[in-house]
């Protein structure tokens, strides 16, 4: 791979990792456009690095929730800081049970099948549309709407099903307030990357051969640079309901996805 095509695709990570648009779907549709004829092993382990730097850019953001949630913990009491790392674990686990039992299955979609990423931005599309017109509410998440939210987490692990598009709207039609959803939604994905990273850097995934590492660099600053503005960005735009133009987005280019597939 380039280095500018990385940090192209750097740049599609950062911005698509927080808007409801599918991140890991742009940067399939992204290796499509560059040529990057990548196996779906590698390129895989070029997604996970970028986003190890959107979920720093994600830290760096809520830095002031995470510290109050650490701090809550070691309070050693059952308060609404410990209540949320619970839900937060919570959540957690139908991504991890598919990340360990339907790895190999989950890779094989990672290899610029982009008629099968346009689909998924339909359905991405659908849910984004059907959220917006859920009436605004003060409730938080659940322990029931974490174990939920957490299934449609597991589910964006798909290329083109938006991993921040599926949880807050499936917390938004639980009658989750908006924001609280979007936070819940951002800081939730985090352990699961950390996660990710630490699993495949033990299992000896994540051998980076000389050649790739300037461009692997360069994509993971632009993916962190770009996923600040946008995890800033997006917070806003929740918060004025503005999901509807993300469905339009997502099925307009979809349905470009899905012509381009058939006809390349």
């Amino acid at each position: 791979m380039e280095t500018l095509d990385a940090i192209i695709l750097g740049i599609i990570q950062g911005l698509t990792e927080f808007l409801p648009v599918s991140s890991s779907g742009h940067l399939e549709l992204g290796k499509a456009i560059l040529g990057d004829h990548s196996v779906p092993e590698e390129s895989l382990l070029f997604t996970v690095v970028l986003h190890f730097a959107t979920a720093l850019s994600t830290i760096v953001v809520f830095r002031k929730d995470i510290w109050e949630i650490i701090s809550g913990l070691f309070s050693f009491k059952w308060n609404e800081e410990a209540q949320f790392s619970v839900k937060i674990i919570i959540s957690m686990l139908p991504a991890v049970f598919v990340g360990l039992f339907f790895e190999e299955q989950l890779e094989a979609f990672f290899g610029g099948n982009v008629r099968f990423v346009g689909f998924m931005l339909l359905i991405t599309a659908v849910l984004l549309y059907f959220a917006d017109k859920a009436k605004d509410t003060d409730k938080k998440v659940s322990f029931g709407n974490a174990l939920i939210v957490g299934i449609s987490q597991a589910i964006a692990m798909l290329p083109g099903i938006s991993r921040s598009g599926a949880t807050i709207s499936t917390s938004v039609l639980l009658g989750v307030d908006k924001t609280k959803a979007a936070r819940f939604s951002f800081l939730m994905v985090v352990p699961l990357i950390f996660g990710k990273i630490a699993k495949d850097l033990m299992s000896g995934d994540l051998n980076f051969d000389g050649g790739n590492n300037v461009a692997m660099g360069a994509g993971f600053i632009a993916a962190f640079v770009a996923g600040l503005a946008a995890c800033t960005w997006m917070i806003q735009l929740v918060k004025k309901s503005k999901l509807s133009y993300f469905a339009i987005y997502c099925f307009v280019v979809g349905l470009i996805a899905i012509a381009y597939g058939f006809m390349s």
